[in-house]
């Protein structure tokens, strides 16, 4: 054999192990196309669509933590300094229908207390369309009328029950014109300390009427007012509050009243947040209202980081309750609070001086 035949053959055996080997080569499939993630603000800022459907998602929460020194709550606690943390994870969801937006609100929350006391709480939830809420959430004699002051102690002196299952409709002409109707249940099948001090607020077992709360109100310009009453079907008795606000831009400021139906009862919307040392053993009543209660108070920006809140509030069972903090964030997002709460329980004679300092970082 010549040496051009030679490199002939060796180019054919060559040729053929190529061959073989790319029939066997394996060919990797086509990567599938990433979705990103696509904003959406027609809800506000925050929500995203999850990935795959028309539903928006946002994710938020916060977490605080704080010392206490003595409780304005009771005149009789005198414990320095107790130290709380608490996390919290909300989860909103909305989707569009042609009934409008499809809402749902969840908030966990997990607590933290000196001497190993935790708690893992299911505060909110509750879906909403057109108007309509159901579920549970702060009860509607509160939210309506936007609870209290700016301050951490805002209900010392009692303003309404939190968080309960209902069922609401809430109303907004556009005008400045809203109303509220809601059939709300704390607990019909026992106890439930969530409406206020556990040693009075107590559901009857397997009661069939839920308690009931309507209101309307009306802003123009710089003003507001507001009205909502609240039934408690078990004490068969109710409150009524009023509240005006005001916002100039250089300060703001609010004046609330409510009336009971029955002075000599507490109700769960003219009840009490207070401990029972606060008022005479025989009568409990000296804890709540009486007949009338108010609160007044003032809200002034210092500049775009600090801001000063004052509230005031006193009962026709001689409670006078002061609190003034200062909010100053330092960057966005986190704010730290120094407060200071004067309570007067004439009842008993005493009195209490409580102090909060509170980090809170919100997302």
């Amino acid at each position: 054999m010549n040496l051009k035949s030679l490199l002939i053959s060796s180019a054919a055996s060559l040729a053929a192990v190529s061959g073989a080997h790319a029939a066997d080569a394996i060919v990797a499939a086509e990567p599938e196309p990433l979705e990103y993630v696509r904003i959406c603000d027609a809800y506000g800022a925050g929500y995203f669509f999850i990935p795959g459907t028309e539903t928006c998602l946002k994710i938020g929460g916060q977490v605080r933590t704080e010392g206490k020194w003595y409780d304005a709550y009771s005149p009789t606690n005198r414990t320095g300094t107790l130290w709380h943390t608490r996390a919290e994870l909300n989860l909103n969801t909305a989707t569009d229908t042609e009934y409008g937006p499809l809402k749902t609100e969840t908030v966990i929350r997990w607590d933290w207390q000196e001497g190993n006391s935790t708690q893992t709480k299911l505060l909110f939830a509750n879906i909403s369309l057109g108007g309509f809420l159901v579920g549970k959430a702060d009860s509607q004699f509160m939210s309506f009328t936007n609870y209290a002051g700016d301050v951490i102690n805002d209900d010392v002196i009692y303003d309404g029950p939190y968080e309960l299952n209902q069922l609401t409709y809430n109303y907004d002409a556009g005008n400045g014109f809203t109303a509220v109707i809601s059939v709300e249940d704390s607990n019909s099948s026992g106890s439930d300390a969530s409406y206020g001090a556990d040693w009075w607020s107590v559901d009857k077992g397997n009661h069939y009427a839920p308690d009931a709360v309507a209101g309307i109100g009306y802003k123009t310009g710089a003003w507001a007012f507001k009205v909502v009453g609240g039934y408690d079907s078990i004490n068969e008795e109710g409150a009524i509050k009023a509240r005006v606000d005001a916002d100039f831009g250089a300060f703001s400021a609010f004046l609330m009243g409510g009336w009971n139906t029955d002075g000599d009862k507490l109700n769960k919307y003219a009840g009490t947040n207070l401990d029972r040392s606060a008022c005479p053993v025989n009568d409990e009543s000296k804890c709540g209202w009486g007949d009338w209660a108010v609160w007044g108070g003032v809200g002034v920006p210092i500049n775009e980081k600090l801001k000063w809140n004052l509230q005031l509030a006193y009962t026709d069972s001689k409670i006078f309750a002061a609190t003034t903090n200062v909010k100053f964030n330092p960057v966005k997002n986190l704010q730290i609070t120094p407060e200071v709460s004067y309570t007067d329980f004439d009842s008993v004679n005493k009195d209490q001086w409580a102090g909060i300092l509170r980090f809170q970082r919100s997302f």
